[in-house]
């Protein structure tokens, strides 16, 4: 693949997910989805590019300025599917290398018809007297904000000026309900990027000590990353230490460690643009306290109970339920609530959210907070994060755990089984460390 620098993936994982999507679309339907922008920063400036997720699950395509069509039900066969690229000339081979050709795009997502962007307008006019549903892209995360005009907006707005009268349909919907769902090779990637973070995680184990700074822990974190074909981080790395391990999205990681202090790192790889997430905490001086150890055993009994419960049926408002119930106990034992006080609660804001703020999970895919309706029950394939965490600001300690778990007919299986979790385990690696710095 062009420009790109995870190894290429079977194009039978493409033609597969266009397959489902196809078999969701009313009849006589045409749909379209286009790549992400190149965003700007300043002068001449640009950020990385980032495909659309949408485009990319459905083609592998991984380049800008990138369209493609599907018309299942067209007459025409050779208008099925459809991929429209930027067609690569001298002037883009010699400043930025050149793009995917046709046989490199038809090899890459198993599409057989590729026309160049500048024929678009032309086909697609065509294709639209012949359809009568149009489906088009919107992102509908229920926690996006997005105050920039993307592609897709753009897009809509010129489509629904020039072809006013065609039914218009919303693909988000059907993503969120098919990317919910990993086939085989999706979870092959996840757990490829599951691996890598692990390379990371154990490399920072020998180096973790009173005196180094967070954003070295983050310099070691990516040079295992990168090293092992990673864009690098699958989204902002939070590398907290000390009181800052309570704040949930801290990403300043500009301290140093100090004796005594906890590290909460939420840090993980992605790879061939499937995210993984992880979160461990670590005691800097390489043995926990009394209390340090008290509390991430709590967040540990949590997590162990919380992954048994991420099963086919189960549901995100049962399973969320369940999960506080019995961090609502642990949070009693560790002194923090109160018996009689939890008794009288408002159960529409329950005291253990003082220390637990956040879900226990959330969907993983090919975003770290991937697409997905937590209205629908629990069902195979689908990967979740395990995340509880207890955060004291009082006593400036915050403890998080977290692990990406498949769920799957006969259970489920813990994508990150291989990563040092245990505290007694955590500690004999870092105390490996000490020997070997010793001699």
């Amino acid at each position: 693949m062009a420009n790109t620098r995870y190894l290429p993936i079977d194009s039978a994982l493409f033609i597969e997910t266009r397959k489902r999507f196809i078999a969701k679309l009313k009849p006589n339907s045409l749909a379209v989805f286009n790549s992400n922008d190149i965003m700007p920063t300043n002068a001449d400036g640009i950020m990385a590019f980032r495909q659309n997720n949408d485009l990319f699950y459905l083609s592998g395509v991984d380049q800008e300025e990138s369209i493609l069509l599907l018309f299942p039900d067209c007459k025409d066969e050779k208008y099925r599917e459809v991929l429209f690229l930027r067609e690569t000339n001298e002037e883009i081979a010699v400043w930025h290398g050149a793009k995917l050709n046709k046989e490199q795009a038809i090899q890459t997502s198993g599409i057989k018809t590729i026309f160049w962007l500048d024929q678009f307008e032309s086909i697609f006019n065509l294709l639209m007297g012949r359809c009568d549903h149009v489906y088009l892209n919107t992102n509908e995360h229920g926690r996006a904000i997005v105050e920039v005009e993307t592609r897709d907006a753009r897009f809509i707005k010129w489509c629904r000026e020039k072809y006013p009268l065609h039914h218009y349909e919303r693909s988000a919907i059907l993503m969120q309900h098919l990317r919910a769902i990993k086939t085989n090779k999706e979870v092959e990637l996840i757990k490829h990027a599951c691996n890598i973070t692990e390379k990371g995680f154990r490399r920072i184990l020998k180096f973790v000590k009173p005196g180094v700074t967070e954003y070295e822990i983050e310099a070691e974190f990516s040079h295992e990353f990168l090293k092992n074909r990673s864009r690098g981080f699958a989204y902002g790395p939070i590398i907290a230490s000390g009181a800052d391990s309570c704040i949930l999205h801290y990403i300043n990681n500009n301290k140093v460690c100090k004796e005594g202090d906890i590290l909460l790192l939420d840090v993980a790889a992605e790879y061939a643009n499937y995210a993984s997430d992880l979160t461990r905490a670590l005691p800097v001086n390489g043995k926990f306290s009394k209390r340090q150890k008290e509390v991430y055993n709590a967040v540990l009994r949590v997590m162990k109970f919380a992954t048994s419960k991420l099963i086919v049926g189960n549901t995100a408002t049962e399973y969320e339920k369940e999960v506080g119930l019995l961090m609502q106990e642990e949070l009693i034992k560790l002194g923090l609530l109160k018996a009689d006080e939890v008794k009288k609660q408002n159960h529409e804001a329950p005291l253990y959210k003082r220390y637990f703020m956040h879900n226990a999970s959330h969907f993983l895919g090919l975003d770290v907070h991937d697409v997905g309706n937590f209205q629908r029950p629990f069902e195979a394939g689908m990967v979740f994060t395990c995340e509880p965490g207890i955060y004291i600001r009082e006593e400036g300690l915050g403890i998080r755990l977290e692990n990406n778990i498949l769920i799957t007919e006969k259970g489920n299986i813990d994508l990150m089984k291989n990563i040092p979790l245990e505290p007694e385990e955590i500690e004999e690696l870092m105390a490996e460390k000490k020997l070997v710095e010793s001699l």
